[in-house]
């Protein structure tokens, strides 16, 4: 009997090692272009493009971040902080709203009973579905007709709703989880049904709230096809779009387009790491509706 158990033990012990390297391996897939990205935004452009490739860095420079802020002799003509102001602006207005809108949708579901509800859910659910590259030709006729091509405001409205019905159904799904006695305890107790939620709801939700609004901000901070659309100008492009502007017509500036890539990715994970936290509780509190 002790044979077996040994055996079944090591058996054990070999499948969850294979588990960890094969999970190791995906990892390191996953993650070398963007390492390639990061390393690259240290290297001149000439290393980047040397045939054979130098796969390992011989000189590593800021020339590149100090390039496209417009310092030193060799500068870049590309606005760069006023591309990182559009896109923050953008992402924060577009986030903070889609929360606000989805806390009080999410609750809405949640809690009450209503006329049209499964059927206004899926609804949400379907136009969650549909990509937003599909939507970019009728938006953009309806903004160009409205004037609100190449403006901030044209991008926030975009976003919002792109980011609605998943902060929507992301919450819902918290506050499902929250148990109505509570709030009816609290109500018992000489709370209204606002201070009810306020107190006793909200707190209790918030790690779902913070998932849902890292996932807008990533969402809005990120996208690129119908910004890419709907931007003319430094008034309203963003990052992502601004990427471009490394390009010419025969030849691609890959040192300063990596290090701008580095400065899209430096404030997401800033966020993720202050969020971290409520962001995995977030994940594995909402992961099963009642």
């Amino acid at each position: 009997m002790s044979t077996i158990a040994e055996r079944a033990a090591i058996r054990r012990r070999i499948q969850a090692v294979g588990l960890w390297l094969a999970t190791f391996l995906l990892m390191v897939i996953m993650c070398l272009p963007g390492l390639w990205v990061v390393l690259a935004a240290f290297r001149p452009n000439r290393e980047i493009l040397a045939k054979p490739p130098i796969w390992v860095p011989q000189q590593l420079t800021l020339n590149n971040f100090a390039k496209i802020f417009g310092f030193g002799s060799d500068q870049v003509g590309i606005p760069v902080l006023a591309y990182f102001t559009n896109s923050m602006v953008i992402a924060m207005t577009s986030t903070v709203i889609a929360l606000v809108i989805g806390v009080g949708g999410g609750y809405a579901f949640a809690r009450f009973r209503f006329r049209f509800k499964n059927g206004l859910f899926l609804g949400l659910m379907l136009f969650r579905a549909v990509p937003g590259i599909a939507l970019s030709l009728p938006i953009f006729m309806l903004w160009s007709r409205i004037g609100l091509i190449d403006a901030q405001l044209g991008l926030i409205i975009v976003y919002v709703s792109l980011n609605v019905p998943f902060t929507i159904w992301l919450i819902d799904g918290f506050f499902r989880q929250i148990p109505i006695s509570l709030s009816e305890a609290a109500q018992v107790d000489g709370c209204t049904r606002w201070q009810a939620f306020w107190k006793i709801e909200f707190p209790l939700a918030r790690s779902g709230i913070a998932a849902a609004g890292v996932f807008a901000f990533l969402t809005s901070w990120n996208e690129f096809a119908l910004a890419s659309q709907l931007t003319r100008t430094t008034d309203s492009k963003t990052l992502p779009v601004g990427l471009m502007d490394f390009t010419a017509q025969f030849t691609i500036d890959w040192a300063g387009m990596c290090a701008m890539a580095v400065i899209i990715i430096v404030p997401a994970l800033i966020l993720t790491f202050l969020v971290q936290k409520h962001l995995i509780s977030g994940l594995t509190f909402g992961g099963v509706k009642g």
